[in-house]
C-alpha cells in the first residue's frame, strides 16, 4: 500500500535461497480467478501463493527427489481465461523452459533454449494461451506460438539476436500484443496460424518479428522495464546504474 509503505500487504518467508523472479495473476481485473503470486528461486523451485492465505504456498513445483536443483531465473503467469484455468511459465539458467499446467499440476511442455533465461512474458494473461516470449543470455530472444501444440515437435517458435549482449527482459505493448520491446521490435502473424505435418498433424506457424527501432540509453545493462496500461508508449525501465527512467515511444499506432 503506498499510502502505508512500512507495512507490506502481504508478507511470507518463501524460499530458501534468494529469490530471482515473481509475478502476480487475479485481482484488479487482470485474469480470472484467484489473486495469485508465484516466485522463482535459486533453491530450484516455483512456488505459487495466494494473498489471502498466509504461510503455505497452494502450490510448489520442485526437482525430484535425488535431481540436481536448477537456478530458476524467470516465472510468469498465462492462460488465466477461466476460473479454473491457469498456467505457469519457468526459466532456469541451463537453458530449461517448463509450462506448468495448474489445474491439473502437471508439466504440459519442455524444452531448452540452450542459454540462462532472463525474462519470460506471455502476451497477455487473460486470455487463452496465445504467445510467450523468452529472453536469454548470448544475446537472443525466443517466442513461441502456444495456440497449436503438435504431438511431437511441441509449439512452433522462432529465434532473434535482438542485442550485442544479455538479453534481460521483453514486455509486450498493453495496447497492441503483437509489439513487444527488448530494446525494440515487433512481431507479425503469418497468413496461417497453422499448418499440418506429413501426417496431417497441426502444428503451429510461429510467422517472423521485425526491428523498429533500437536506441541505447545507458552505458549500463537495462534490467526491467513496464509498459504502461492507460498510455500507449509510455514506459519505465530500471538498469544498473541505479537509475529509474521514464520513456517515450511514439507512433507506435503506425506499425
Amino acid at each position: 500500500d503506498l499510502e502505508n509503505w512500512h507495512t507490506p500487504v502481504y508478507s511470507v518467508k518463501g524460499h530458501k535461497e534468494i529469490i530471482n523472479s515473481i509475478d502476480g495473476c487475479g485481482g484488479l481485473g487482470i485474469g480470472e480467478g484467484a489473486p495469485e503470486i508465484v516466485t522463482g528461486s535459486r533453491d530450484g523451485t516455483v512456488k505459487v501463493w495466494d494473498t489471502r492465505q498466509e504461510g503455505q504456498p497452494v502450490a510448489t513445483m520442485s526437482p525430484a527427489e535425488g535431481e540436481a536443483h536448477r537456478d530458476c531465473w524467470a516465472v510468469a503467469f498465462g492462460n488465466a481465461y477461466t476460473e479454473s484455468e491457469r498456467c505457469i511459465c519457468a526459466g532456469y539458467d541451463n537453458g530449461d523452459v517448463k509450462l506448468f499446467d495448474l489445474r491439473t499440476m502437471s508439466v504440459r511442455w519442455e524444452d531448452n533454449l540452450k542459454n540462462g533465461i532472463c525474462g519470460l512474458e506471455f502476451d497477455r494473461k487473460d486470455i487463452m494461451m496465445n504467445k510467450v516470449l523468452a529472453c536469454t543470455l548470448e544475446s537472443k530472444f525466443h517466442l513461441f506460438d502456444l495456440r497449436t501444440q503438435h504431438p511431437e515437435k511441441g509449439f512452433a517458435g522462432l529465434s532473434e539476436k535482438a542485442h550485442k549482449s544479455t538479453v534481460w527482459f521483453g514486455k509486450h505493448l498493453p495496447q497492441n500484443r503483437d509489439i513487444f520491446i527488448t530494446g525494440g521490435g515487433s512481431g507479425s502473424y503469418p497468413s496461417q496460424r497453422t499448418i499440418k505435418d506429413s501426417n496431417g498433424n497441426e502444428m503451429g506457424n510461429m510467422g517472423s518479428v521485425n526491428l523498429q527501432q533500437n536506441v541505447t540509453i545507458s552505458t549500463q545493462p537495462i534490467n526491467s522495464l513496464d509498459w504502461s496500461p492507460d498510455k500507449e508508449g509510455l514506459s519505465i525501465c530500471t538498469s544498473f546504474d541505479q537509475t529509474i527512467r521514464v520513456l517515450i515511444v511514439s507512433k507506435l499506432n503506425r506499425i
